[in-house]
């Protein structure tokens, strides 16, 4: 039934639109009793319960940072399904992102080119939401992840970083450094060791005991990846989250005219799976087993988490495929796990 809806309205809808009112509905899921109803079909088995980073998820699968910007759609996410939701990227000066369109389908790759630009409404306003959510009697596990202020020199950018934490970090399950996302000028270049070191470091301090980890791009070459891999260990991380959006337009299936005309921005989706899955193993290769990393780019069914659990993820995380598998997604997820695992959905 999604795909027939998609197919015939949502796809003809600015893409951004789209999104906006899926949250709505969202939201509403996260509300008794919509939210009862919901648990009732979606709660993954008590098999796929996972430890990580001294934490209990109910599911290994997660959705990652991009699709709720604000922390406003937490509890919806948890009712559908998912073990985990990332918010964010926040930073800590509100800010409205780049222009609009910013955010395109390639409906023949399963994929999305966005320029969002971290557009959010700061630290503050979500400082406010995450301390409503740690009040609640049942909550999902929370990731925060935290980027640099448009308005912020990037030689600035620690003490940004630092405002953001410093508020966040209590309230937060974990957090993570962004330093890959594309569409924050100067960003990726922090990802250079020399410049690296000092930032986590510094984050790592003020985050206290909330688990860091530190999210990476695609497309660094395999050198780099281990060596920031290797840092993040150096510097007593918890974690690392691989990976974000990719420059690359390689192999993709959609006319180039379109592709062409959506610009600038990260690609996500489908196209991104095989090096996200390559990020994963050199990861997996040069940090040790209780280290946790997170792996994310190109995931869409049950085998696809399964394939990044078993190349040595922790958690595995999803964003692009919800946009066209729809609402049920992290069910069949959660179900075809289970099913994989010779059980019954609890």
């Amino acid at each position: 039934m999604y795909p027939l809806l998609f197919r015939t309205v949502l796809a003809r809808l600015d893409p951004e639109t789209a999104h906006h009112a899926a949250v709505v509905v969202i939201r509403a899921l996260g509300v008794p009793p919509l939210s009862w109803i919901a648990r009732a079909v979606t709660s993954p088995a008590r098999s796929l319960r996972t430890e990580a980073l001294g934490l209990v998820f109910d599911s290994p699968f997660g959705v990652a940072a991009g699709f709720d910007k604000d922390v406003t759609a937490v509890r919806g996410l948890d009712a559908l399904g998912f073990g985990h939701v990332e918010v964010g990227t926040i930073t800590a000066v509100p800010q409205d992102g780049n222009p609009r369109p910013r955010l395109f389908r390639l409906i023949p790759d399963r994929a999305v080119i966005n320029r969002m630009g971290f557009n959010n409404g700061g630290a503050e306003a979500a400082h406010g939401r995450l301390a409503r959510l740690r009040r609640r009697p049942r909550r999902a596990i929370v990731g925060v992840n935290i980027g640099k202020s448009r308005v912020v020199d990037v030689a600035d950018a620690t003490a940004d970083y630092l405002r953001s934490a410093t508020l966040l970090a209590p309230l937060a399950d974990y957090l993570v450094v962004n330093v890959s996302s594309p569409n924050t000028p100067g960003l990726r270049g922090l990802q250079a060791v020399q410049t690296l070191r000092p930032l986590l470091e510094a984050v790592r301090d003020a985050a206290g005991r909330t688990p860091l980890l530190v999210k990476i791009a695609p497309d660094l070459p395999d050198d780099e990846v281990e060596e920031i891999s290797r840092l993040a260990v150096e510097v007593g991380l918890a974690g690392l989250v691989a990976t974000n959006t990719t420059l690359s337009r390689t192999g993709l299936r959609t006319d180039a005219s379109v592709v062409e005309a959506a610009g600038a921005g990260g690609l996500s989706g489908a196209p991104l799976r095989a090096r996200a899955l390559e990020v994963l193993r050199l990861v997996r290769g040069v940090v040790p087993a209780d280290f946790c990393v997170i792996s994310v780019g190109g995931v869409d069914t049950a085998d696809d988490v399964r394939e990044r659990l078993e190349a040595g993820a922790d958690l595995v995380q999803g964003y692009t495929a919800f946009l066209y598998r729809g609402p049920l997604w992290a069910r069949q997820i959660n179900r075809g796990l289970a099913v994989r695992r010779g059980v019954r959905r609890a």
